[in-house]
């Protein structure tokens, strides 16, 4: 899952297009003795634990699980230290146009014509996102039936390691300002908690602009009783069947970078268990490979049928994102996200900024069309920006800039994941069906219309050309390539096209292995023992304003309860 930040489809993410201009600060990476490349694991291995997937949730579960029982961590990446692009604020938008095979964040293209990213590294979507740390709601915390207290607890075991309070400059103010002039109220200053109204939310960015991942968290991990192999792609976890009981998993299948396979097996005991946090499309990607799903699909790719599970898979959901650029007058700071307007309406108000490089970003244009086989006269950035009230002479590169974005809550529409083949390094194929429910489009549609009060608004005027409107802002967004999804002529007078043409990821994507319907309460899954799946793909909705926090939090949760059922259970 990928947290608050926005789609890489040049235009289509506000950092996309953002060139971040501060000086480049290498952080040194921290020394693990427990993690190595997975070229150097035995053919055979013992655990009591088997995390797969070293992501938001899958490190802070490890780390946990590993301060009584010993833990293997299976990552598909590598380590996030040492690649300024990870570690570094200004590398950040080269890191997700990075479409190289070894990228940490690996390109997908959903059915929508909406381009993606899945993290591949070493802390998962919190290595390649922008940042923004903020909490669930109270009632999302009650609606999912977890303990508030422990819930409190692991999101402040998260925080020592990851969360920092982000200076506010002048376009952050600007945009905070905007908010609260235009009624999105009350101010609730700097928290991390999900209230209604405007805030100053954390970041896993600290003051320095070094990124601080669920890596990180890790630093928890007892170093005697963790083992983590990097480079390791899970190709399937297999199972024991005896008579009438039901499969138990009892170890995993996987390849090293050089093609070696190795097996990871379960020390005997009822209380050992494979766990999959692998993200919203490597897990119910990883339950098909392994015979749990649709039967038709697994007939389709030749794969034993375990258990028929027509949910696997299904309940696939991605907040849709809509943004408006905002060229400056003035100078504005490199920001990511750290003011929100957090609406009644159930839309979220968040901005960036930045010097924009229009070279750079035409050549990531030209990388994106060739990877959706686009030719570059369908998929190009105008050579000459031309925007109503803005002389075009004033709108040279590097351009002060920025972007104020609305992101739908919840959302109501749902799609579906399906398997392209057996490869485990390959996408499965996704759709979401953006605002194929009529409430999402209104929440869109209302905060669109925020959006461009915000930029009309008094408080924002020292970063608005004087004769520029935020219609003709919105206007100059439909001849940008924000996606593969057709234009509509419409879309300059309706707010309802705008949101549907324009449409963006902001990488919060969720669902394929959902709680109620793929696992139960525990997050065990049905009809198998031995197996939980423990991250983003559990979730009916998307927490709070950004899901990364509750994702850390869910992996420290559900590592505490693992812990104290194996201890109640050597008590009995």
């Amino acid at each position: 899952m990928l947290s608050s930040s926005w789609n890489l489809s040049i235009f289509s993410s506000l950092f996309g297009i953002l060139i971040l201009c501060i000086p480049c600060f290498s952080e040194k990476a921290p020394y693990y003795t427990f993690a190595r490349d997975a070229t150097s694991a035995p053919e055979v291995v013992f655990f009591d634990y088997i995390v797969i997937g070293g992501g938001t949730s899958g490190c802070a579960l490890a780390a946990t699980l590993s301060q009584a029982s010993n833990v293997l961590l299976l990552e598909r990446g590598g380590l996030p230290y040492g690649n300024p692009n990870i570690t570094n604020i200004n590398g950040f938008t080269r890191n997700l146009a990075d479409t190289s095979p070894s990228s940490p964040s690996q390109l997908f293209i959903s059915t929508d014509g909406v381009f993606n990213h899945r993290a591949r590294v070493l802390g998962g979507g919190s290595a390649i996102n922008a940042g923004f740390f903020s909490r669930a709601s109270n009632e999302y915390v009650k609606r999912m039936g977890w303990n508030p207290e422990v819930v409190n607890d692991s999101y402040e075991w998260v925080e020592k390691k990851v969360a920092f309070r982000p200076q506010i400059n002048q376009w952050q103010s600007a945009v905070r300002n905007g908010l609260l002039e235009v009624g999105v109220r009350p101010y609730n200053g700097f928290t991390y908690e999900h209230l209604d109204g405007t805030k100053v939310g954390g970041s896993i960015f600290d003051q320095q602009g070094h990124r601080h991942t669920a890596a990180d968290l890790l630093e928890y991990a007892d170093p005697i009783k963790i083992s983590v192999y990097l480079y390791a792609t899970v190709e399937q976890i297999v199972f024991r069947t005896r008579g009438g009981r039901k499969p138990r998993a009892y170890g995993v299948r996987f390849q090293d970078s050089e093609g070696n396979s190795h097996l990871a097996f379960l020390n005997r005991g009822s209380k050992n268990e494979v766990l999959l946090s692998a993200g919203a499309l490597g897990s119910p990607q990883m339950l098909m490979l392994s015979g749990i799903g649709p039967i038709r699909q697994l007939n389709a790719h030749e794969i034993n049928v375990l258990v028929d599970q027509p949910m696997v898979g299904m309940g696939m959901s991605d907040n849709p994102m809509n943004a408006v650029f905002v060229p400056s007058p003035n100078p504005v700071e490199v920001s990511l996200i750290q003011v929100v307007g957090i609406t009644g309406f159930k839309s979220y108000i968040e901005a960036a900024s930045g010097p924009l490089e229009l070279d750079w970003m035409r050549r990531m244009a030209h990388d994106f069309a060739r990877v959706a086989n686009q030719t570059m006269d369908s998929f190009k950035i105008p050579s000459v920006i031309t925007i109503p009230g803005i002389n075009p002479h004033l709108l040279h590169s590097p351009m002060q800039a920025g972007l104020i974005l609305e992101k739908v809550a919840g959302p109501y529409s749902t799609g579906f994941l399906e398997l392209t083949s057996k490869d485990p390094n390959e996408n499965p194929v996704v759709t979401f069906n953006y605002f194929k429910d009529a409430r999402d489009l209104q929440r869109c549609v209302h905060g669109m219309r925020t959006v461009a009060e915000v930029i009309d608004s008094t408080s924002f005027s020292n970063f608005r050309y004087p004769l520029t409107t935020s219609q003709a802002l919105m206007n100059t967004m439909l001849t940008f390539p924000l996606n593969l999804r057709p234009k509509h002529l419409t879309a300059s007078v309706s707010f309802e096209q705008f949101c549907i043409d324009t449409v963006m990821t902001i990488w919060h994507y969720h669902g394929g292995c959902q709680v109620g319907k793929v696992v139960d309460g525990d997050y065990k899954v049905f009809g198998v023992d031995g197996l939980r799946v423990v991250d983003g793909s559990t979730f009916i909705e998307s927490p709070g304003t950004n899901p990364q926090a509750t994702v850390m939090m869910l992996g420290r949760y559900m590592g505490q309860k693992i812990l104290g059922d194996r201890l109640a259970g050597r008590r009995n």
